[in-house]
């Protein structure tokens, strides 16, 4: 199901939401696209990197980072950084511009390392030596803090041939239980050109976003725009 809007206008500008779009469509485009094998190999993350069971281009203090701006082909960025355009402004907006960056980076930390340990303790030597880039499991941050923030919002999905518009707790609760399922059927599947999904990083970030957003909504320290929610079954 692919999203097409929200029907949520945020009310100011998301100056970091476009600022991080720019970011990876300049990366993409002026770095990766002439040269893209060895960006790719360079500056993604590498799993055996963090136990040092292998040599990795860069450290991985510095990967996990630069990962995150790195995609393997048009479809993988152009389909990320839909999902940040249709819900990150709103995500932005409650958190306020700073708290909203911080929530991306470190869900993206957060997501990294989830997908790394899974692949350390369960996968296979040749499975942590494969690099592992994208900004999904920031992105999944985003999805988390936006389904407490805006369960009740309605998602103009194209299902097909046919629009609809499906309640944003169904259609994130059912994009998150996807990744368990398909994780639990391929624990370590991260390849660098879209030929896999680090599913745990998506489980991870997911999680990390719905869990922070909890709390800092529980303290008033986040701020959703006004709406009438349909139900909160995330909750």
């Amino acid at each position: 199901m692919l999203p097409l809007s929200d029907g949520l206008r945020a009310r100011r500008f998301p100056f970091v939401n476009v600022g991080l779009i720019s970011a990876n469509f300049a990366v993409w485009l002026l770095y990766e696209l002439p040269h893209l094998n060895q960006a790719v190999g360079r500056w993604s993350f590498y799993p055996c990197g963090v136990d040092n069971s292998c040599h990795a281009p860069e450290s991985w203090g510095l990967t996990w980072f630069t990962s995150m701006f790195m995609h393997g082909s048009w479809d993988h960025i152009l389909g990320n950084m839909l999902f940040l355009a249709i819900f990150g402004k709103n995500v932005e907006d409650a958190f306020g511009h700073f708290r909203y960056l911080v929530l991306y980076v470190a869900g993206g930390f957060v997501a990294g390392m989830t997908q790394t340990a899974m692949t350390l303790l369960f996968g296979t030597a040749s499975a942590a030596r494969v690099p592992s880039l994208g900004a999904s499991g920031a992105i999944a941050a985003v999805l988390g803090a936006y389904a407490v923030l805006y369960p009740g919002s309605r998602i103009l999905t194209l299902l097909g041939i046919w629009f609809v518009r499906v309640p944003a707790w169904l259609y994130l609760g059912a994009w998150f239980v996807l990744q368990l399922v398909d994780g639990g059927f391929g624990l370590v599947s991260a390849t660098a050109n879209g030929g896999g999904v680090a599913f745990f990083a998506h489980i991870g970030g997911f999680a990390f976003g719905f869990v922070v957003t909890r709390a800092l909504l529980k303290a008033r320290r986040v701020e959703p725009q006004a709406y009438i929610p349909a139900f909160h079954p995330l909750w």
